[in-house]
């Protein structure tokens, strides 16, 4: 059974702030952020847009004019920023979209892991036969925020991606047959309950990233031992390498850990290697990572559905190019779990991938300034919010949240005017 990705929705806020405007504010050298971090500009979240508005919009493009809602049996939100402890964030998209009651609805948590494990739970309900033929929605949904002047503060962002998933995909066929998987107790970011914002120990969480990628390509390795490409580097199998970035610089050193650790080791690789490999990996990496990369460096760390923003733009511009090509991707989790898998670009797949649309997104957001930045920052939370601003003309929706009335949250579809309460 054919398995995988068959339509990929975007949605980002309509404001953003750049790069320069947020170093010149802090006094620090915008080549910090931009060489450093990679991060050139980060999406700004305004009063009216919440991680359930961020799904619910990047769901409606995913299923466009081409899959009807009766099609999904199964919708699963993966999200570290839900707006309820109880209530999942899935159930709210579920109403805003009219999904049938028949459709199962949930939402799963575990830091940016969250989106990867709805994708492979999602694969499994439909190898199982649970589907009967139904697809499943998975959407990637959340929003990046660290306090003000702190070292979190220039990765900030936030974005949903929503996937069909289903037979006979579309886009990009998952091999199910095999993955890598590395998880253990980390205490390198968390949220307590009574707090709006995470705790993050950047440095360690780097080191745990790089740690479990170690761990879970290993795992990966031992599975394809005595393939008929053994003669090949493992890492030198994909065509791209797409990796959870939650700031662009952290996929580039996971790609040099990976290979270079997996090229040393592989004595049968026909290129003999320098001493130095500093120039090499840089080559390797300017090829088949960085085009996953360029919507992450202009919309900032959005957890779950950072790498799946890597996805999708890399199919915007190279669907293809790489239609018959296999994909690498490594998920991390911090906390932690994480997870090497693969998938190979369906023939066809640019048709499909010309609807994204994430460019013509990203180009048309509102820049703003430092003062409207932070005060979308200082917003209430979200019980406080009875009544936010409605959404500006630069708004691209439709649907938006529009208040709380005993404490239930409200929304409302910007075309025809009609409100949803939770």
């Amino acid at each position: 059974m054919r398995i995988g990705i068959d339509r990929i929705g975007t949605y980002i806020p309509s404001e953003v702030l750049p790069a320069e405007v947020l170093a010149d504010a802090r006094e620090i050298p915008v080549g910090k952020l931009k060489q450093g971090l990679g991060v050139h500009a980060m999406a700004v979240v305004p009063p009216w847009e919440d991680t359930v508005s961020l799904a619910a919009n990047a769901a409606l493009r995913a299923l466009g004019d081409t899959v009807s809602v009766e099609e999904i049996g199964l919708c699963i939100v993966g999200t570290e920023s839900g707006v309820d402890h109880s209530k999942p964030a899935a159930i709210f998209v579920h109403e805003l979209l009219g999904l049938p009651s028949t459709c199962r609805t949930y939402e799963v948590k575990h830091a940016c892991f969250g989106g990867t494990a709805a994708l492979l739970t999602a694969m499994d309900w439909i190898a199982s036969g649970s589907a009967r033929g139904r697809k499943a929605l998975v959407i990637a949904s959340d929003i990046a925020k660290y306090p003000p002047g702190s070292a979190g503060e220039p990765t900030q962002g936030a974005g949903a991606v929503a996937l069909v998933v289903s037979e006979d995909p579309a886009l990009v066929e998952m091999d199910r047959s095999c993955t890598g998987v590395f998880a253990g107790q980390v205490h390198d970011f968390w949220r307590p309950l009574d707090q709006t914002q995470a705790i993050v120990d950047g440095k360690y969480s780097v080191d745990c990233y790089l740690e479990a990628l170690e761990h879970a390509f290993a795992d990966y390795a031992r599975q394809q031992e005595g393939r008929d490409d053994a003669d090949q580097p493992l890492s030198d199998r994909f065509a791209r390498l797409v990796f959870h970035a939650p700031f662009p610089r952290m996929a580039s050193k996971a790609h040099a850990r990976m290979v270079v650790s997996d090229w040393k080791a592989h004595a049968a690789r026909s290129l003999e290697l320098p001493d130095d490999l500093t120039d090499l990996v840089e080559r390797d990496a300017q090829a088949r990572v960085d085009p996953t990369l360029w919507a992450n460096q202009l919309i900032g760390n959005t957890y779950t559905a950072s790498m799946y923003f890597g996805l999708a733009g890399l199919l915007e511009r190279e669907a293809t190019e790489l239609e018959g090509k296999l994909l690498g991707f490594f998920s991390y989790g911090s906390g932690c779990c994480s997870e090497f898998f693969a998938g190979r670009v369906v023939a066809g797949a640019s048709r499909v991938a010309g609807e994204i649309g994430l460019g013509e997104m990203i180009d048309r957001r509102k820049e703003v300034s430092m003062a409207e930045y932070e005060r979308h920052h200082a917003k209430p939370d979200l019980r406080a919010m009875e009544s936010p601003e409605k959404p500006g003309s630069h708004f691209s929706g439709p649907i938006y949240f529009s208040g709380t009335t005993d404490e239930k949250r409200t929304y409302a579809a910007q075309e025809r005017g009609a409100s949803f309460v939770r």
